[in-house]
């Protein structure tokens, strides 16, 4: 076995870019890693709680339930708005190719994971920041990986850059994801089309703006539900304008 393979290829999972994005996001003074009531955070800001999560927030549900109680808890989440896809040989030593991926992600995207916790950023305690990345995903040759990728297996991901920053402190800042020239009430075929998303992913995301409270069912319109901005948030935009 190749001693260098280990560090050719990174290790499993999402380990590189977990670890690049805290290398990225961590300033003079903040501390790695560090043990807040029997958590380990991953930057810790005096006195605010930095979590990355690449995937999978339902797992983070309790954590992040349970730290918001307490603490200041911002949750850093990144997107692949561009991604390249690296061939690597069985052993993760030599590179057979390297190309782009025709898929692109958007901003919209973070409702896939949002949807596991879809509440918590009515927690003042709690805020979310959604990284646009460039990045590159790893594959080995092993036939270890599904039959979709030919029994390719995803090795690593790798951080190229960052594109841009989008903060969300409360659920009207992610109600203003929804574009201004919605008519509404909507249906979620209707804002998939205006947000040019399929609409699986429109359905998560009025979804996840119903359990925040800031739009509900208004009727429907054959099968489909239909959506408008709730009272609270009228009440607040009336006000806004006086």
């Amino acid at each position: 076995a190749n001693p260098d393979a280990k560090h050719l290829i990174g290790t499993l999972g999402e380990r590189s870019l977990h670890s690049a994005l805290k290398d990225w996001y961590a300033v003079p003074n903040d501390h790695l890693e560090a043990e807040v009531d029997g958590f380990h955070i991953d930057v810790l800001r005096h006195k605010l709680l930095i979590e990355i999560q690449t995937s999978n927030f339902s797992s983070q549900r309790r954590k992040l339930k349970t730290l918001t109680e307490k603490h200041r808890v911002r949750l850093v989440f990144p997107i692949a708005k561009e991604k390249w896809i690296v061939r690597l040989s069985a052993d993760g030593v030599k590179q057979l190719g390297r190309r782009k991926s025709p898929k692109k992600r958007h901003l919209f995207h973070l409702f896939e994971e949002l949807v596991s916790v879809p509440g918590l950023i009515k927690n003042e305690n709690f805020s979310l920041e959604v990284l646009l990345i460039q990045a590159e995903e790893v594959r080995r040759d092993d036939g270890q990986g599904s039959r979709r990728r030919k029994g390719w297996s995803v090795a690593d991901h790798r951080l190229l850059r960052v594109v841009s920053r989008h903060a969300f402190g409360n659920p009207s800042d992610v109600l203003a994801l929804i574009p201004p020239d919605l008519s509404h009430p909507f249906s979620t075929h209707e804002l998939a089309k205006c947000i040019k998303q399929p609409r699986w992913l429109a359905q998560k995301m009025a979804y996840c703006l119903r359990h925040m409270g800031v739009i509900e069912v208004v009727g429907k319109e054959g099968n489909s539900l239909l959506y408008s901005a709730s009272e609270k948030v009228a009440r607040a935009e009336l006000t806004n304008q006086l």
